[in-house]
């Protein structure tokens, strides 16, 4: 089993007839996922997703992955393949389109039109090439055969890329569901047929490689949702993804038995559900869906409201909710249905989100109270099964945290793939067929691009320090106006604190020393505002860490007249 080492180098010249495959993103995480195919002098994407903050990036709207490897050779990218629609695999496309719009876009009809409606937001018009499960397509020097997989999204694909260096199978996020809710299974023969010419390497989704035994139907969760309508006497509030079309026919379907009328919440909630139903995918009995603005004109037992926020997103409408700062207020008597798993990382955001609707009276129902969700991934059960049908002769477990990826090929080494053939990478990573065998062979840059309001790839890790201190520790400044040609403290100094936890009286003994400080430095001659600065923030920074235990940031503002 090979996997990555700290003190990898760049990678050498790709070898002629070799393939070379890096992910950008989507290995060590859950989302941001990106893998770049290169043969010859041509690259191909599959997938160009979002990766959405944890606490410890404040301010922080979203993470991309690096393009520093292909940005000198966006010409020589022959398209893009979107596996589906989820945002952690194509919430990224606009920021990449940005940089070179003649990308091509090859997707399902549904993966297509949701990129598509997300791009005329940024006024980009993308080439876009519509493929189905059974098509095959020549992209440049690549090959691509998409098969159709079950996921929690309809019109999801794999796509098995052909070139002289073999064959590469490329899962995207997939399940085994036996009873889908659309009838799309995922096509076991054709993954079949695939192993029969011989899958040279498999890039399997290991989001769910440590939950043993098979997912349970999308189906199941019909009961459930049933179970609530039947016991709500006021208003029903549902978040889901998005894009999550399934889950949200399930609650269109009990809401026209229990006859509810139904309002969408959110822009991202309206505009894919638009599209979903315009496309067919999402069926809406009769007049049920109706304009957020009716919704004063209906009593609390006939509303449901489906929106965004499952996730403890701040600006999503479910956590506005909670936090008193939405039009729809909570009340007592609302029910609440998180239909969604918890993303690792989330959990902290989610729960806050939880405890704030509870506040306001609401009764909330979640996985963790009732079988309001199952997941999009194959467990261990269902990649057993995948494994020995598809038999790889090389396997590379993507998708997923370090745990998941480990679980993975374990599985795989269990059904039969050679140790020494199963590669365990990490984002940048990469990784070369050649003759067969897939080799780790060095390493390039592929760390986080940070989104923050309008800019892209200004905040960096220092950046996110500060801010951590500055929410944690608060900031001390002190103001100190000084001669310019003797150095001598002609004003201040003035010390204040704001997020400390230190009343401003209780500088009075730390100006003192500063004081003393400054003109015992002036009079050694240090003139320069850099150093002055420095001294300022070592005494007073001394200070406060003997005197509080605390490290806030320290602000000298020095200025000369």
């Amino acid at each position: 089993m090979s996997h990555p080492h700290p003190e990898l180098g760049t990678p050498p010249a790709l070898k002629a007839g070799a393939l070379r495959i890096t992910p950008l993103g989507g290995l060590g995480e859950i989302g941001r996922n990106m893998t770049v195919f290169e043969y010859g002098d041509r690259i191909l994407i599959v997938d160009c997703g979002v990766l959405f903050p944890e606490d410890e990036q404040p301010g922080v709207d979203l993470i991309l992955p690096d393009f520093t490897y292909i940005r000198d050779r966006l010409d020589k990218i022959d398209g893009i393949v979107l596996t589906h629609g989820h945002e952690d695999h194509i919430g990224a496309v606009p920021f990449l389109l940005r940089e070179n719009p003649d990308i091509p876009l090859i997707g399902s009809k549904l993966t297509l039109a949701l990129i598509e409606a997300k791009l005329a937001e940024h006024r980009i018009r993308p080439y876009v090439l519509e493929v189905a499960e059974g098509d095959r397509e020549r992209i440049g020097p690549f090959d691509c055969q998409f098969i159709a997989v079950n996921h929690s999204i309809p019109d999801a694909l794999a796509v098995a890329v052909r070139t002289p260096a073999g064959m590469v199978v490329a899962t995207g996020d997939f399940k085994m569901d036996q009873l889908p809710l659309d009838g799309r299974l995922t096509d076991l023969p054709a993954f079949a047929k695939l192993a029969e010419e011989g899958m040279d390497l498999l890039l399997v989704d290991s989001t769910n490689a440590e939950v043993p035994g098979f997912i349970p139907p999308e189906r199941d969760i019909s009961a459930a949702l049933r179970n609530v309508f039947a016991n709500a006497d006021k208003r029903i509030i549902v978040a889901s993804f998005a894009s999550h079309v399934h889950r949200i026919q399930q609650v269109l379907d009990a809401a026209h038995e229990y006859k509810r009328k139904v309002a969408f919440v959110g822009r991202s909630m309206v505009r894919n559900m638009g599209i979903a139903r315009d496309l067919g995918y999402l069926k809406v009995p009769g007049n049920m869906v109706v304009d957020v603005k009716q919704l004063d004109d209906l009593p609390d037992k006939d509303v449901v409201l489906i929106c965004t926020g499952s996730q403890g997103e701040p600006m999503a409408a479910l956590s506005r909710m909670a936090n008193r700062d939405h039009q729809i207020r909570i009340v007592e008597g609302d029910t609440v249905v998180l239909a969604s798993s918890l993303i690792p990382g989330n959990e902290n955001a989610v729960y806050r989100v939880i405890n704030g609707l509870t506040r306001w009276g609401a009764k909330v129902v979640h996985k963790g109270n009732a079988k309001v969700h199952v997941s999009g991934h194959a467990s261990a059960g269902e990649l057993l099964y995948f494994f020995n049908i598809c038999k790889p002769r090389n396997l590379m477990p993507v998708h997923g945290e370090w745990r998941h990826l480990r679980a993975a090929a374990d599985l795989g080494i269990a059904t039969g793939v050679p140790r020494n053939r199963v590669v365990i990478a990490e984002d940048g990573v990469c990784v070369d067929l050649e003759k067969g065998v897939a080799r780790i062979v060095g390493k390039v840059q592929a760390g986080y691009v940070y989104v923050d309001g309008s800019s892209v790839g200004d905040i960096t890790e220092a950046s996110l320090k500060d801010r951590r201190i500055l929410g944690e520790e608060g900031f001390i400044s002190c103001f100190v106006v000084v001669d310019s040609t003797n150095g001598k403290i002609v004003g201040g100094p003035s010390i204040q604190a704001r997020g400390s936890g230190i009343d401003d009286a209780a500088f009075v003994p730390v100006t003192a020393k500063l004081q003393e400080a400054l003109d015992r430095s002036a009079g050694d001659g240090v003139l320069e505002i850099r150093q002055v600065q420095q001294l300022v923030r070592r005494i007073l920074g001394k200070w406060v860490a003997d005197n509080y235990r605390r490290r806030p940031m320290i602000l000298p503002v020095v200025v000369e007249v």
